[in-house]
């Protein structure tokens, strides 16, 4: 069964740092490009960040560019996304997904999701 599971999420204050991790299972990652979405309360899922199939790009949304850095590891079939200076408006749950191979070269906009989505892990952000 193809899944992947979010995890890394809590409870910080404002300034805070946090880092997600997702593992995928029975997908292997190195064959996509990957990304993190989020989803605040009372509004709909939008893309955070990306990374390439093969890692030399990332792009960010402008809201969290400078504090967020996505990384990933094929071996480990992993994707992470550290979190620093966080903010109460990065309040959100957060979703990592598998996109098709050819995006994130130039963009995070307009995103294929190749991946099921996963439970998500929540961030709260305390001001």
């Amino acid at each position: 069964q193809v899944k992947v599971v979010e995890s890394g999420g809590g409870l910080v204050q404002a300034g805070g740092s946090l880092r997600l991790s997702c593992q995928s299972f029975g997908l292997p990652f190195d064959d996509y490009a990957l990304a993190w979405f989020r989803r605040a309360p009372g509004k709909e899922r939008e893309e955070v960040s990306c990374i390439s199939f093969t890692g030399r790009n990332t792009h960010y949304d402008e809201s969290v560019k400078g504090r967020f850095t996505v990384s990933r590891d094929n071996d480990k079939n992993a994707l992470y996304l550290q979190m620093n200076n966080l903010k109460p408006e990065d309040t959100a749950m957060y979703y990592c997904a598998a996109v098709t191979r050819s995006e994130c070269k130039t963009t995070l906009r307009g995103l294929h999701v190749m991946s099921p989505w996963g439970q998500g892990t929540q961030v709260t952000v305390s001001s």
